[in-house]
């Protein structure tokens, strides 16, 4: 099991990068019993504050062992930029993929999907990672723009763990404030 947090905290950190917290960070109401996790820059990170923010929760069993990790990532969008949402989602996917590959899973990820983020319009995908033809582990990214930000909300854990986790992360993403 310590493979998989392992796994899952890299491909996240891989993912999302290494910055700062910001004190005008979007509001989120994680759920009891996951553990709010600081997100601390890399020692290779320069020395100031991104602006880029970003917030973590971790949700363990009775034994410390890692279910699940949400992780909420805002970045800010150079003036007159336009993000391919679509695009940036689809290199996330194969990265996951990629990754996970190295490490001897396999995995299936579904059709990009509109959805809805807070109050925006957002791109959702979700990858299967099996072994040896048994699910061992789903992650989901959800992407979205604002004007002058964008966001992305990640979630992902053990087969059985991110299916009963669903109702927390609904609830999550349903009180989020971007």
């Amino acid at each position: 099991m310590t493979r998989f947090r392992k796994s899952l905290l890299s491909i996240l950190c891989l993912l999302l990068g290494s910055t700062a917290v910001l004190a005008a960070d979007p509001q989120i109401h994680w759920p009891s019993g996951w553990q709010v996790e600081e997100v601390v820059p890399d020692d290779e990170a320069p020395t100031q504050p991104s602006t880029v923010s970003r917030q973590r929760a971790i949700k363990n069993d009775e034994n410390g062992t890692t279910l699940m990790v949400m992780e909420l990532t805002g970045t800010p969008i150079a003036a007159g930029h336009k993000v391919n949402l679509q695009g940036v989602l689809l290199e996330m996917r194969k990265t996951i993929q990629k990754d996970f590959a190295r490490t001897g899973y396999q995995s299936v990820c579904s059709k990009i999907h509109p959805t809805t983020l807070s109050r925006f319009e957002a791109l959702e995908t979700t990858c299967v990672i099996t072994e040896n033809g048994r699910h061992v582990l789903s992650q989901t990214l959800v992407g979205a723009v604002d004007t002058d930000k964008a966001y992305v909300l990640s979630y992902a854990g053990q087969a059985e763990a991110y299916a009963a986790s669903k109702d927390e992360v609904n609830s999550v993403r349903d009180s989020l404030k971007l």
